[in-house]
């Protein structure tokens, strides 16, 4: 390590033990308040598409192999098709829904952002 890294390396090492003043508390708060409003779009979207793809791959599944047969359904091509049909209407409405979800998040969060987030500003000036 040169001696530009090993000064930088020892900075940040030595910022995590100071103690934070009143912007950077408000900072941090920010900073959760954000993730907050997007934690559970974004896990709605991980979850509900997940499933939507399994299912929709679950109907390709009986269309393209012999699994329904074995499991003593002899004719799949229509129950294949209209669960891979049902999982791509769920894989396609995951991201309006998604939306919808964090744009009521951000009108419930809004003021208090703003608020914080003005404060911040006022304080670096």
């Amino acid at each position: 390590m040169n001696r530009n890294d090993t000064e930088f390396m020892v900075q940040k090492i030595r910022t995590q033990y100071m103690e934070k003043d009143s912007s950077e508390k408000n900072l941090d708060l920010l900073r959760e308040l954000d993730a907050e409003v997007k934690r559970p779009a974004s896990v709605f979207g991980y979850v509900f598409g997940s499933i939507s793809a399994i299912i929709m791959g679950s109907g390709m599944s009986l269309v393209m192999t012999d699994i329904g047969q074995q499991l003593g359904i002899s004719n799949t091509m229509p129950l294949g098709i209209l669960i891979g049909v049902v999982g791509m209407l769920m894989a396609i409405a995951t991201y309006p829904i998604y939306k919808n979800i964090l744009a009521s998040r951000k009108e419930k969060y809004a003021d208090r952002i703003l608020e914080l987030s003005e404060r911040i500003m006022n304080e670096e000036k």
